[in-house]
């Protein structure tokens, strides 16, 4: 039976990596990510379980050691959001490169300047071609059940890359919603040992993790990269239903809400999907044939399950929680594009911006987006691209 609590979003992570007890966690801390590490260095005080903790000076030094622990043969993890993301920048790659296959919690919030603590997804994206795995929860509970499967993921023999795991500042790391959380027994018999077959601590297999690559060597580590996070796509679709089996929750690539018959149709990630889900049961309640799909994995990106999904749309507006600057749209909606173009989808699709630096994103605002997708349709009136929702005046 599964276990009824109330809990914030940081505190169903830290729940998570209780029950997952894993070798190493180092980190700093930073707002909002803060109460991750705070509350597993007081498990760990407590007797709670024997993860070894390493209080650092920086982000970097951070990701450093979940690194040196890793390569060691350790479970290791970290945790942090924005501007210690960015500190960590140089390692994030050599992480990714050495297929270090290191967890990171990351409670998303914008990046500086101006100097703001709030929740958009440009330090996520900032990293986005760094080579890790990126999944987003809308809610608590989807940021513990992500971080559950998140080792099995990152520590499969046809991925070991490291994993991101999403979550929204503030509105889900401090938000108390009602969770359910899976038995302790179960979870440990699901995440299992950590076995690795290659690490500095082998004495019987000496190794280099990360020596000098030149140019005969380079393009094929960044080959394999690429096998690897190709074969991730396969392997968090078949963690997931393990998941299913002791959870009786459902996971993909993406959430269809409404989709198999939808004609105007918002892409969407995050905590934002729960408000959009409400303008589209509104709309539906007045015939409008209104549909949500909701990206959960943004690396690997699943292009071509997203174009199959909205091939019978006939306009749809991608919205982007950051900024790309490069005056043709975000990052999702580029990639959302792209994989459309491929496909040969012909359908009006608008990228939007919304909700920089935690700007309200409202049910109203989202039946605006669909009202005038429906307008382009009916009237053939053109959208305008790549422009910023709920900007005032």
């Amino acid at each position: 039976m599964s276990i009824r609590e109330r809990m914030s979003g940081n505190e169903a992570v830290a729940h998570a990596i209780k029950q997952i007890n894993p070798d190493v966690m180092a980190a700093f801390p930073i707002t909002p990510s803060t109460e991750i590490p705070q509350m597993v260095s007081t498990f760990i005080a407590n007797g709670e379980i024997d993860t070894e903790f390493i209080p650092v000076e920086s982000e970097h030094s951070s990701m450093s050691a979940a690194m040196g622990a890793s390569a060691a043969g350790a479970r290791s993890l970290t945790a942090t959001s924005s501007c210690g993301l960015a500190y960590m920048w140089e390692l994030l790659y050599v992480a990714a490169s050495d297929r270090l296959p290191v967890v990171l919690a990351l409670v998303n919030r914008a990046l500086t300047g101006p100097i703001n603590i709030n929740c958009d997804h440009s330090d996520s994206m900032g990293a986005r071609d760094a080579g890790w795995i990126q999944i987003y929860a809308e809610n608590n509970q989807e940021a513990y059940d992500n971080f559950i499967q998140s080792f099995l993921i990152a520590e499969h023999p046809d991925v070991r890359l490291p994993f991101m795991a999403c979550q929204d500042g503030f509105i889900t790391s401090h938000a108390v919603e009602n969770i359910e959380l899976i038995e302790d027994d179960k979870v440990k018999e699901f995440v299992g040992e950590y076995h690795p077959e290659n690490y500095l601590l082998n004495a019987e297999m000496p190794m280099a993790v990360g020596p000098y690559a030149n140019s005969p060597f380079y393009m094929e580590t960044k080959k394999n990269q690429r096998i690897a996070m190709e074969n991730a796509k396969r392997v968090i679709l078949e963690v997931a239903e393990k998941f299913e089996k002791i959870s009786g929750r459902k996971y993909g690539f993406f959430e269809e809400y409404m989709l198999d018959d939808a004609e105007y149709v918002i892409v969407i990630m995050g905590s934002a999907a729960g408000t959009t889900k409400d303008a589209v049961d509104a709309l539906r309640e007045q015939g409008i044939k209104a549909g949500l799909l909701k990206l959960r994995v943004f690396r690997p990106f699943p292009g071509e399950e997203i174009a199959a999904a909205l091939k019978n749309a006939k306009a749809i507006a991608v919205l982007d929680r950051a900024e790309s600057f490069s005056a043709y749209g975000g990052p999702v909606g580029s990639e959302v594009k792209s994989a459309l173009y491929d496909a040969k989808n012909t359908a009006d699709c608008v990228n939007y911006f919304y909700g920089l630096g935690g700007r309200d994103y409202t049910v109203e605002l989202a039946e605006e987006i669909y009202r005038e997708l429906i307008d382009s349709v009916e009237n053939g009136t053109a959208l305008e691209q790549f422009k910023y929702i709920g900007l005032r005046k």
